[in-house]
């Protein structure tokens, strides 16, 4: 009510584009109970065709995990976008990935963030496929719309539309 009132944060239109190139399935059909049953958030996973990671988003890099296997991003009206390559590759130790950027980085939608090696990830890891997560979902989305899409273009294709609270 106050914000209404008196004009407080206003609610905030965000588009997803995709990180990776590849096929957009739903997060329920992520073997990793950690995200189907959305512990992390709401989105949608991306079974990749290539090992080119992009920005899905413009925001600053907030977390960049050491081993390279996953990247939080932070938009300009405070949705955080987790995007976690692969499942279980954190045991990897970084093997097969490669970060082009740093936390506190300033990105652009498109823009390069990891790149990784998929034959190496399907070989040593339970899977390649990567969801894409709003971690802060309960707290900040008003309305969510997922993309479900057979094939989309890293930094080309709209994934998922959310409006803010």
């Amino acid at each position: 009510m106050f914000k209404k009132l008196f004009g407080g944060n206003k609610s905030v239109e965000e588009n997803l584009v995709a990180p990776l190139s590849g096929k957009v399935v739903a997060l329920d059909e992520v073997p990793d109970p950690v995200f189907s049953q959305r512990m992390m958030g709401d989105g949608v996973a991306i079974e990749p065709n290539n090992g080119k990671v992009v920005s899905p988003v413009d925001g600053e890099i907030v977390q960049l995990f050491p081993t390279n296997h996953a990247i939080g991003i932070k938009t300009k009206s405070g949705v955080e976008v987790l995007v976690h390559i692969g499942l279980e590759t954190v045991s990897m130790e970084g093997e097969g990935f490669e970060g082009h950027v740093t936390t506190g980085d300033k990105v652009k939608a498109g823009d390069a963030l990891i790149t990784f090696d998929t034959a190496l990830v399907e070989q040593k890891a339970k899977s390649t496929i990567t969801p894409i997560v709003i971690t802060n979902y309960d707290d900040i989305v008003e309305n969510f719309e997922p993309a479900y899409n057979d094939s989309v273009q890293a930094g080309e294709t709209s994934i998922i539309k959310l409006q803010t609270k």
